[in-house]
């Protein structure tokens, strides 16, 4: 009776400390899954709160179901031609060896991009990139979510921006809302939208990495949005959605060492390609500033002790023309530009952008440090013809 007695006993303690040790790890467990409460903006009308509490991710799924529709599939054919052989326009060359297109093959050569655009009117203009429709392309084709496809123009390319603006010829088609990408902060949430591997409609999500990135050598006029939302190939032309289902950028590359997705990607501003299609629109090219033929580069720690700065923001003038509107406003050689119009140049990239979008036909005030002084220039600025600022 006894050894009954203490075999209960140890049981029901045994059954016991089960119950406190399994609340204990049920407790801990919901504490990890209950998160702090997070506010994000409000999605696209209609739409649930984005975040909501209890949750440690945004429920972005009604802004993704209406973003996605306004996304679609591009398709080029190119026809780059095959660098000729001297002998081919030979006449005794094809005596003997006959047609050069069999010895060599043929000179025209058919290339398929593949890549995604965006519809930004209900009347049929579509943003997408430069590369995605690439130069001497015959076709261009649209693919919709619902399989359908259309022919589309191209109303013009612009290889600074790596951005091209096609038109369909049809009314009421699904549209997103332009995004005001100057005010992305750094850590917003942000919807990759496009056609990965062929895959249409793709959505991956992220957040925004950084802003204002150059020198990734895309495009000569860079001023990136960087994102971790994945982005592969054929996402090229797609949307980056902010959590109200507004465009706020094009997405155009990535950094990758095998490829893929390493969570480095760029998109071009909303602000910048709203400003592209509407030159595009009314000019059929982009007009940008110029202040004639400079060459400069970045002011490197040497470069700067060596002119006695401290600082290396700016950008160092090394060569330009006689002819350009800057020589004749008195900029020199190893001048150090330093601000235009009060607005402080950071490298050669960003001087690059802030002549590019002065006004034409107006004047720049350009700041430049010369001999240890600072000196301002009125620099007419035309429009630009050329690279460089």
């Amino acid at each position: 009776m006894k050894r009954l007695l203490l075999a209960a006993a140890l049981v029901a303690a045994g059954f016991a400390a089960g119950l406190v040790l399994t609340g204990r790890m049920r407790s801990a467990s919901e504490g990890l899954a209950a998160p702090q409460a997070v506010t994000a903006d409000a999605p696209v009308q209609g739409a649930s709160p984005s975040v909501s509490v209890g949750t440690t991710l945004p429920d972005l799924s009604l802004v993704a179901a209406e973003a996605v529709k306004a996304v679609v599939n591009i398709s080029s054919v190119q026809v780059p031609r095959r660098i000729q052989s001297p002998f081919e326009v030979d006449p005794f060359f094809r005596q003997f060896f006959g047609d050069p297109d069999e010895l060599f093959g043929p000179s025209v050569r058919r290339q398929t991009s593949l890549g995604s655009g965006v519809i930004v009117s209900a009347d049929g203009y579509v943003i997408t990139n430069n590369h995605v429709v690439g130069q001497n392309t015959t076709a261009v084709t649209v693919s919709f979510g619902d399989r359908r496809e259309l022919p589309a123009e191209i109303v013009g390319l612009d290889a600074a921006t790596d951005l091209a603006l096609l038109k369909l010829d049809e009314q009421n088609l699904p549209t997103m809302p332009w995004g005001d990408s100057s005010a992305l902060k750094i850590g917003q949430w942000v919807l990759a939208i496009g056609s990965p591997f062929q895959l249409n409609q793709t959505v991956t999500l992220g957040i925004v990495s950084a802003l204002g990135r150059a020198n990734m050598g895309f495009a000569e006029y860079e001023n990136f949005i960087q994102t971790d939302a994945a982005i592969n190939p054929g996402n090229s032309g797609g949307a980056l959605v902010n959590a109200h289902g507004e465009l706020v950028g094009i997405n155009t590359g990535l950094l990758s060492q095998s490829g893929g997705y390493q969570g480095v990607g760029f998109a071009v501003p909303s602000e910048l390609a709203r400003h592209v299609i509407d030159d595009l629109i009314a000019f059929g090219e982009v007009r940008r500033g110029s202040i004639g033929y400079v060459e400069v580069v970045p002011l490197t720690v040497r470069l700067a002790s060596r002119l006695g700065l401290t600082e290396t923001a700016g950008a160092l003038v090394t060569n330009m023309s006689r002819a350009s509107q800057a020589y004749r406003a008195g900029l020199e050689l190893d001048d150090v530009i330093v601000a235009v119009d009060g607005a402080r140049v950071e490298d050669p990239s960003h001087l690059v952008r802030l002549i590019a979008d002065a006004e034409i036909g107006g004047t720049a005030r350009i700041a430049v440090i010369r001999n240890g002084g600072t000196i301002e220039l009125d620099v007419p600025i035309v429009q630009q013809r050329n690279t460089g600022p």
